[in-house]
Formats: C-alpha cells, sequence, structure tokens
C-alpha cells in the first residue's frame, strides 16, 4: 500500500492540479492512484478539468474509508467501469467489503457508477433532492457520459441510491462515526458533506472548491451557497478538508477560492447593476484575480451572466 503523507498531499499545488497533466494513472481507468489523505481516508483525485474520454470521466474525487467492519465509498464513480477499478483498489489495500456507498449528490460522475455497486448488493445513499434529480434527469446525464465515453460506458445504466436522507444520516461502522450531512443550498441539488469529527477531516463534496473555478448553474443560489458555507460548514472547523475536485487541502483554502470567490464576483455584479450595466456586460467584469484557476476559460463568464441573472432580483 503506497501511503502519501497528509503534508505532501496538502502541499501539491496547481503544478499538479492542471488540465494539461495527461493521466497520471494509465495503468487504470482512474486519472489518479488512491492516496491516504489520513490514516484509513483515502482518496483517488481526479482531474480538475471536463469529463473526456481521456480522463474516462474521472475528473472528480472518489473517495473512501476503511475500517474493521467494512468500507465507506463517497461516489459511485462516472461509469461502471471506473467503479470497477476504483473497486480494484479497495481490494488492494483491504479484505474488508464495500459496505456503503455514498453520492456527493445528483451529478454523473457522483451516481453513473451505481450500478456496478448495486450489482454487488451494496446500499447507496443520497440526499433527497440528488435522488429526485436523477429520477428527473438521469437518462439526459447518462447519454451525455455516453458520448464523450464512448466504449468506456458499456455497461453502465442509472441506478439510483435506494436509501435516502434529508439533513442527516450517521452511519457507525467499525468504531468510526460518520456524519453524512445536508448543511444546505449550495453549488447543487442534493449537496452532502460526509464528516468525522473525531479525526477532524470532511469530505465536503462541491461546496468547497480550491484548485478549480467553482461552477453556478442555473440553479445555483450563490447568496444561499455563501450562507451554507459561511455557517454551518465553517462551523465544523475541519482540520482536514476533501473537496469535490481537488487536492485533499484545509479550511482557508477552500474559504479562499469559494466563498471569497462568490463574494467577489457578486460584489462586481452588484457594482455593474448599480451602475446600469446589462447582461452582455457582466460577461466582461474584471475576475482576473481568478484566472490561474483551472477551467476558468470554460467558466468565469458563464458565472458571471449567472450571478448577473440571479442578482438582478435580489
Amino acid at each position: 500500500m503506497r501511503v502519501m503523507a497528509i503534508g505532501a498531499v496538502l502541499m501539491a499545488g496547481g503544478a499538479w492540479a492542471s488540465e494539461d497533466i495527461a493521466d497520471k494513472y494509465p495503468a487504470s481507468e482512474l486519472y489518479n492512484k488512491p492516496v491516504e489523505v489520513i490514516p484509513h481516508v483515502f482518496s483517488a483525485i481526479g482531474a480538475t478539468a471536463p469529463p473526456t474520454y481521456e480522463n474516462s470521466g474521472h475528473n472528480n474525487n472518489l473517495s473512501f474509508i476503511v475500517t474493521n467492519e467494512g468500507v465507506v465509498v463517497i461516489n459511485g464513480g462516472a461509469s461502471a467501469r471506473l467503479a470497477s477499478a476504483l473497486h480494484d483498489e479497495i481490494k488492494a489495500i483491504t479484505d474488508q467489503p464495500v459496505k456503503l456507498v455514498i453520492n456527493e449528490n445528483g451529478q454523473g460522475h457522483a451516481m453513473l457508477g451505481n450500478s456496478y455497486w448495486a450489482d454487488l448488493g451494496v446500499d447507496i445513499l443520497a440526499h433527497a433532492d440528488a435522488i429526485a434529480e436523477v429520477e428527473e434527469n438521469g437518462d439526459f446525464i447518462l447519454q451525455g457520459m455516453e458520448r464523450y465515453n464512448r466504449d468506456k460506458a458499456e455497461g453502465t445504466r442509472v441506478v439510483n441510491a435506494n436509501l435516502s436522507f434529508d439533513d442527516t444520516y450517521v452511519v457507525e461502522m467499525g468504531g468510526v462515526t460518520m456524519e453524512v450531512l445536508h448543511l444546505g443550498p449550495a453549488h447543487d441539488p442534493g449537496d452532502l458533506q460526509v464528516w468525522i469529527p473525531d479525526w477532524g477531516i470532511v469530505i465536503a463534496g462541491d461546496i468547497a472548491f480550491h484548485e478549480r473555478m467553482p461552477p453556478i448553474f442555473e440553479h445555483t443560489c450563490t447568496s444561499c451557497w455563501l450562507e451554507t458555507f459561511d455557517g454551518p460548514f465553517a462551523a465544523l472547523g475541519a482540520t482536514y478538508v476533501i473537496p469535490g475536485h481537488g487536492h485533499p487541502t484545509n479550511m482557508a483554502q477552500v474559504t479562499r477560492y469559494t466563498s471569497d470567490y462568490i463574494k467577489d464576483l457578486r460584489a462586481k455584479i452588484g457594482a455593474h447593476i448599480d451602475e446600469g450595466g446589462d447582461l452582455a456586460g457582466a460577461f466582461y467584469v474584471d475576475q482576473s484575480n481568478w484566472a490561474h484557476l483551472d477551467t476558468f476559460e470554460e467558466l468565469a463568464t458563464k458565472n458571471a451572466g449567472r450571478v448577473f441573472e440571479e442578482m438582478e432580483w435580489e
């Protein structure tokens, strides 16, 4: 078992988190081999780039917690084949069976691999809003994955979570208490966090970003995201943070690149609106302070437009 010290993981900078770096684990469909972030908590860190055939849709973090009574996996993966590749890595680390899979939200890279796990009889947990998202848009999400992943999509079908919760779901396994939390609205319906209080680590999902630009969707309420992030999420007081995308880090980093970014963009858009600016002009507000983030080119103008449309009615 290869172990990476937490200091090395936390200090891994943007040089590792580049859209231009090719697959770093060619022996597997995983983009990266899992690393041990702290004892018993592992994460296979995905590309900080859009999903492609080359990265097999592994552009989010696939994490797992090993206990002496079983393994809990966070994120089903973008396909059945990707889920199988993650399972191969788990089996190389422990003989304990996977007993629970948790979907961080209803996006494809969180849930399309559910079919692999369900076929093994593993329970799958998601927030009620994520389950509703999959019920409504699962087939559309699958078709999108099939377009970029082509033959790598083979064997994948839409399977929803069989376990649901609204606010808190506590998992006790092997003496480890894991609190699965929905702290409030964030970037996507059903965003959840897995908090292990005794170890000071939160597997934050898409409430927290730091190496790639946070995507703001048409349905995203940025003021709500800020309330959730600066309120109950910050109040956890986590020492270690595994974000939805990018290397494990700490609260200072995800605060800077999530909460501070959203506040800065809202301030720029607010000033633009106060000056009588329109939607076309909103696309060009100054976001140069964040231009070093991965996916900046894909997301910056879209984010600005969506925040304008949101704030115009506030």
